[in-house]
C-alpha cells in the first residue's frame, strides 16, 4: 500500500493523478471544441483552446450530408451479429475446456491461442485468398467471420478461467440429484456466469466496431461500408481533410459504445474480475 501520510507524498501522487487524468481527457476535449469552431478558426496558425464562436455546423452538416446512418447500421449489424455468435462459442468451449478432460485438449487450447500471436495485418494476408475462393469478399458474412477468427481465442480463454473457478461440488451436487450435464450446464452453471458472459460480448462488439484494417480491406461496395472506413473515406482522403466533421462524426458513432459500457460496466467490472482471487 502507498503511504500518504507525508505532505510531499500527497503531492507527487496528486501531480500523478492529473498527469494521468490530462493524457487521458484532453483528447476527448480537443475532439469536442473542434466539432464545435468554424472552419476559419479551426485552420488558423495558433489553435484556440476554446472556440470563440460555438457552432454545430459540422453536425448538421454530418446529419443531412453523410451517410452516417448506412455505416451505424452495417456497424451495428456486423459488431452485433459477430459479438453474439463469438460469445455462444466460447460459452460452450470455454467450459468444455475447463469441466471436461479429453485427449488433446490442452494442445487445442494452445493451438487456439497461438493465433494471437500473430500480427493481424499478416494474418489478413492468409484470410484474404480464402475468401475470394469462397465468394465472401465484399459481404457481411465474410466480415462477420473474421471478426469471428481473430476474437475467439481471447474470448474462449476468459471464459475458460472463470468456469475452472466453478465448485466441481456445485456440479457433482447436481448429477447426484439426477440432473444431465446439459441441464447443469444451462440452468445452474449460465445464470451465475452472466458478468464474464457480458464482458465477453462487449470485448467482442468493441474489437468490431473499432476495427478499421479489416472493414477496410474485405468490403469494396460504399453500401456495405462500416464506421470506419466510411468516416475515414468521407473527411480524411486524398482531396478532402473535414477535420471539424470529423471530429463531430467521431463523437456521435462513440455513443453507442459509451452508452453500452455505462449500462453494463457492473457486469464488466465483475466479469474482468471474477477469478481474481481464489
Amino acid at each position: 500500500m502507498f503511504d500518504l501520510s507525508s505532505r510531499t507524498a500527497k503531492l507527487v501522487f496528486g501531480g500523478t493523478i492529473l498527469l494521468i487524468g490530462f493524457y487521458l481527457f484532453f483528447p476527448i476535449y480537443w475532439m469536442i471544441i473542434s466539432s464545435l469552431k468554424a472552419n476559419e478558426e479551426l485552420y488558423q496558425v495558433l489553435p484556440t483552446f476554446f472556440p470563440r464562436n460555438l457552432t454545430l455546423s459540422h453536425y448538421w452538416s454530418l446529419m443531412t450530408e453523410s451517410q452516417l446512418g448506412l455505416y451505424l447500421l452495417n456497424s451495428l449489424i456486423t459488431s452485433g451479429a459477430s459479438a453474439t455468435i463469438n460469445t455462444i462459442l466460447a460459452i460452450y468451449a470455454g467450459y468444455s475446456f475447463a469441466k471436461y478432460r479429453y485427449p488433446g485438449r490442452q494442445p487445442i487450447m494452445l493451438f487456439m491461442l497461438s493465433a494471437q500471436m500473430f500480427p493481424f495485418g499478416l494474418l489478413l494476408i492468409s484470410i484474404y485468398p480464402v475468401m475470394t475462393d469462397f465468394g465472401l469478399l465484399d459481404t457481411r458474412p465474410g466480415l462477420i467471420l473474421s471478426y469471428i477468427v481473430f476474437a475467439l481465442p481471447v474470448a474462449v480463454y476468459m471464459l475458460y478461467s472463470y468456469f475452472s473457478q466453478v465448485p466441481d461440488e456445485l456440479i457433482d451436487a447436481a448429477r447426484a440429484d439426477g440432473a444431465s450435464d446439459f441441464r447443469i450446464f444451462h440452468t445452474i452453471v449460465i445464470p451465475i456466469s452472466i458478468p464474464p458472459i457480458v464482458t465477453v460480448f462487449l470485448y467482442s462488439f468493441m474489437w468490431s466496431w473499432n476495427d478499421l484494417l479489416y472493414s477496410m480491406t474485405l468490403i469494396v461496395s460504399e453500401d456495405k461500408r462500416t464506421i470506419g472506413p466510411g468516416l475515414l473515406l468521407t473527411y480524411l482522403n486524398e482531396t478532402n481533410a473535414d477535420w471539424g466533421g470529423a471530429m463531430a462524426a467521431s463523437l456521435v458513432v462513440s455513443a453507442p459504445i459509451v452508452a453500452a459500457f455505462m449500462f453494463l460496466q457492473r457486469y464488466f467490472i465483475q466479469g474482468v474480475t471474477a477469478g481474481a482471487v481464489k
